[in-house]
């Protein structure tokens, strides 16, 4: 009768209290992001090392490097949280060693759950600020510091489509010679505001349609040879090379366009799967430390 009453008041004990410690849970939670912060903070250092305008690592490399200093910081954080949560937790008495490592696990995943929650809301916009200048910086580096630099101090913007488009209309009407650039041809009116903004007009419309009419190919040709002095023949050839490089520009914005998809998509996949491993190490981790706290405080017992 007496084990009966002990068994009652056992369970009666276990169901009045909660099986989740939320305290070793939001320390470990903290430590694991306090982690995340410090190694960000270390990987923006190493990345802006790596790159020079002198020379060094490639983009390629750059951005496989990201992606594995990614993984290690998601894992070493939810290490670290993870037995944080298992090794501060009170030990549950009475309680199946099933349902123990159960409970431990249990702690570790919401520990990094916690954590990871933290990142992204409350440490999100420090990280996001210390990755995107790392980012910008590597960026220009491998554009060139030299034009980086010029462009900086003469715009702090960069350039818009109507800059682009000016740039092709001054190569139409670039004058055959030195001689002509200081003296247009007899009969050509000093202001060429008209004949540029009609080029650059048709420019746009061609590149909107994706490709210039025959019309407008020879009506720009005739536009060029009478601001020029080329003759009709040379003035067809300047728009076919303007047109050619027009086209190459566009196939190198679709091709890096491209790039930065793929490094996205990369980069997201990479992330998710570093997430869903991060949870199982904070996991085991909260295991290990839980484990740990009990053969400790089994350990001084016997010994006392």
């Amino acid at each position: 009768m007496t084990n009966a009453f002990s068994a009652v008041d056992e369970a009666a004990v276990e169901t009045s209290s909660s099986a989740v410690n939320w305290g070793p849970i939001v320390a470990g939670a903290f430590a694991a992001a306090t982690l995340t912060l410090v190694l960000m903070l270390v990987g923006s250092g190493l990345g802006l090392t790596m790159m020079s305008p002198w020379g060094g690592a490639s983009l390629t490399t750059f951005a496989v490097s990201t992606a594995v200093w990614l993984v290690i910081v998601q894992w070493l954080s939810s290490a670290l949280g993870g037995y944080v949560a298992g090794r501060l937790r009170t030990k549950w008495v009475n309680v199946h060693t099933d349902e123990v490592y159960f409970r431990d696990t249990a702690h570790g995943f919401l520990a990094w759950a916690l954590a990871t929650l933290l990142v992204a809301t409350v440490l999100g916009t420090a990280i996001s600020g210390i990755v995107g200048t790392g980012a910008q910086a590597t960026t220009g580096l491998l554009s060139g510091a030299a034009a980086g630099a010029t462009s900086q101090a003469s715009s702090a913007q960069s350039p818009s489509a109507n800059d682009l488009a000016g740039y092709f209309v001054d190569a139409l009407f670039r004058p055959a010679d030195n001689a002509a650039a200081a003296t247009p041809p007899a009969g050509t009116p000093q202001n060429n505001a008209d004949a540029a903004g009609q080029a650059t007009r048709i420019l746009a419309i061609s590149a909107a349609n994706g490709e210039m009419s025959a019309n407008d190919k020879a009506y720009l040709a005739r536009l060029v040879a009478s601001r020029t002095g080329l003759p009709q023949a040379d003035a067809q050839k300047r728009v076919d090379e303007v047109l050619a490089s027009v086209e190459e520009a566009k196939n190198k914005a679709k091709a890096a366009a491209d790039k930065a998809r793929k490094a996205s998509a990369t980069t997201a996949l990479v992330g998710a799967l570093s997430l869903v491993i991060g949870a199982f190490i904070a996991a085991v981790a909260g295991v290990l430390g839980g484990r740990q706290r009990d053969e400790d405080e089994a350990r001084f017992l016997r010994s006392s």
